[in-house]
């Protein structure tokens, strides 16, 4: 087996000669346009470490270092950057981690914090290797440790978390390939196995339609054997496609180990949208993916839709129902669609809300069954006042 290509952050001082010129990668045709789904995708990821680098680094003058090593991995790092200069992830993650407001509460050291970056490609990881060290200085400089590595996602991750002692601490794995997903799933199922780790997974807007290039020998690894994907594969329907394909990988992931599991689609302003899976084992691991999003959505116009839903449209300014004492569409066809299944509490909603769905959150269940309620879609079981306590059903005649 070959061994991969290694530049880590304690040994790379190759003269600048032979580091590679970032802008000789536009020329040669290494670098591409960002599309505007991808750069959606990027703000999210890049207000998701936001929080979640702090959550896992700060310390406490009465314990010390709560964790003492976090591994972020990147497997599908690319280039670097884009086309019109706009930085790729291997550079945002690092510049955004270096330059965060609570940097000096995360006391951080090459032993601490380990970034791996992982890309196939010769020429891509050269130049992601020359954009670095342009942007940063030499790696071994850095008060965290990044090892770039040319390798496969799919063969490599395991290898390079092994050998950087990564196991036993948070990690978290981004499998962020835009073209054909290709990790078996017993890498996924040893992230999961270990503590206090996630993973983001992106499909791209083509994966849905190109099922007949892929082997399906790949197919089996990456979902876990031929029983669990062949029915995705017939589905004929384009528009449920996609969303039988994400629900598949879904529960592939809470196979390997993932208490949940997030799918979603990422509606851009303009161009193709994307879709992604999010595992983690924590409640607090969903509230901060899904806080990230509706800042997305908020201040940037873009938007997350449910696959679940059918009839609803996305709406990329989320704090506008609410402002004007609204529920959004599609919050209303998922508390349809929960409640369809027979009665419950307003409680047990919010916790469905929350572990089910792309972005709805516990608090918004109340504010659906009000609304509801006033539009005369659901009906009140218990007496008295509605509360989170309440139990409520779907209106007769809405059932039918």
């Amino acid at each position: 087996m070959r061994t991969p290509s290694v530049t880590r952050g304690c040994d790379w001082h190759a003269p600048a000669a032979d580091r590679g010129d970032p802008e000789q990668g536009a020329r040669m045709g290494v670098l591409w346009k960002l599309e505007p789904a991808t750069a959606a995708k990027h703000r999210l990821y890049q207000r998701y470490l936001d929080a979640w680098w702090p959550i896992l680094l700060q310390t406490s003058q009465s314990t010390g270092y709560a964790r003492p090593r976090v591994t972020l991995l990147d497997a599908f790092a690319g280039p670097g950057r884009y086309e019109d200069g706009e930085p790729g992830s291997p550079v945002f993650i690092l510049d955004r981690l270096l330059a965060h407001h609570a940097v000096d509460r995360m006391h951080l050291s090459p032993r601490r914090v380990h970034l791996i970056f992982i890309e196939k490609d010769r020429a891509r990881h050269e130049h992601l290797v020359a954009e670095l060290v342009s942007r940063f200085g030499p790696l071994n400089d850095l008060p965290v440790r990044v090892e770039v590595r040319r390798g496969e996602a799919g063969r490599d991750s395991l290898a390079a978390l092994d050998e950087l002692g990564a196991w036993g601490h948070p990690i978290l794995g981004i499998f962020d390939s835009w073209g054909s997903v290709n990790v078996p799933l017993h890498v996924m199922s040893r992230i999961a196995r270990n503590r206090s780790s996630e993973v983001i997974t992106t499909f791209g807007p083509n994966w849905f339609s190109r099922r007949e290039e892929l082997n399906a020998d790949i197919l089996d690894t990456v979902f876990g054997g031929r029983g669990f994907w062949t029915a995705a594969a017939d589905e004929l329907g384009p528009d449920e496609k996609w969303r039988v394909w994400l629900r598949t990988y879904r529960d592939a992931l809470r196979r390997a180990g993932f208490g949940y599991q997030l799918q979603f689609e990422l509606v851009p302003r303009t161009g193709q949208p994307l879709y992604l899976v999010f595992g983690t084992g924590s409640t607090a691991g969903l509230k901060a993916m899904k806080d990230a999003m509706w800042k997305v959505d908020d201040l940037d116009g873009e938007s997350f839709r449910d696959p679940r839903t059918r009839g609803a449209k996305a709406d990329g300014q989320l704090d506008l129902f609410q402002a004007a004492g609204l529920i959004d569409d599609e919050l209303a066809e998922l508390v349809a669609q929960r409640l369809s299944a027979g009665a419950t509490t307003v409680e047990a909603i919010g916790e469905w809300l929350l572990t089910e769905t792309a972005r709805w959150m516990p608090k918004h269940a109340l504010q659906a069954a009000r609304q509801m309620r006033q539009d005369g879609a659901i009906a009140v079981q218990s007496p008295g006042k509605l509360t989170t306590k309440s139990r409520i059903s779907l209106q007769a005649q809405v059932r039918a």
